[in-house]
């Protein structure tokens, strides 16, 4: 299926996942293209990722990950990485978290808000994890919670100039982005989640090949050679 071209008529755009590495897998790329172009992007993490290495306990996983995530935002040119304090694992989309997103979008006044897949699946027999999905649904209501100035109002003035929401790594998505010329630079953002990846194991532990075979798949989709892909809500 052709996808739309993703619109870059944008100067600000802030990140918002659950965990290190969500953005990494796939959507690193873009962003150093839109780094590149001189662009704005922020990173919000709403958890640390303390829960994410069966093998070592969370303690000694969070501080790890935080810095790992913080080097993997500069590679594609991200300076300004900020982390939440939700548990990993158990995140819920709820009234909390909308306020605190409400918060940050109104204090960094994105006009795109970029996510990773909040589907219950991956496409086929998967399924998506907990803080993925209640994230995206959280960022979804706290983008139009933060236009409302009746809402959380004590958490600063409305910011009502997001325009658009997007979901990398989607099973439904609707645009794409030529990252034909900065698909190295977002395989090196993954490369900085070296403990993760250390004992992640399976495919996705390949951080170049499982980024190569994506964005060659995508590429011609909007007749390019590679390609990250996103679902984008609103516009």
């Amino acid at each position: 299926m052709t996808l739309e071209i993703f619109p870059e008529d944008w100067q600000r755009a802030l990140a918002v996942v659950a965990h290190p590495d969500d953005m990494e897998y796939g959507a690193a790329a873009a962003v150093a293209r839109w780094t590149e172009q001189g662009k704005d992007i922020r990173y919000l993490l709403v958890t640390k990722g303390e829960a994410g290495i069966s093998s070592m306990p969370p303690a000694e996983v969070g501080p790890l990950r935080m810095d790992e995530q913080r080097r993997s935002c500069a590679a594609v040119g991200v300076t300004d990485v900020t982390f939440l304090e939700h548990p990993d694992g158990l995140v819920e989309p709820s009234i909390e978290l909308r306020r605190e997103l409400a918060r940050e979008i109104r204090r960094h006044q994105p006009e795109v808000l970029l996510s990773v897949n909040f589907r219950d699946s991956w496409g086929g027999p998967s399924w998506n994890h907990v803080d993925h999905r209640a994230v995206g649904v959280a960022l979804l209501d706290a983008s139009r919670d933060a236009a409302n100035p009746w809402l959380f109002a004590e958490e600063g003035d409305a910011w009502d100039g997001c325009r658009i929401v997007a979901f990398s790594g989607s099973p439904q998505p609707t645009h794409g982005v030529d990252v034909t010329d900065h698909l190295e630079s977002g395989i090196a953002s993954l490369l900085c989640h070296e403990t993760y990846l250390a004992n992640l194991g399976g495919d996705m532990a390949n951080a170049g090949d499982f980024l190569r075979e994506g964005a060659a798949a995508n590429g011609p989709r909007i007749g390019v050679e590679l390609a990250a892909t996103f679902e984008v809500i609103g516009g």
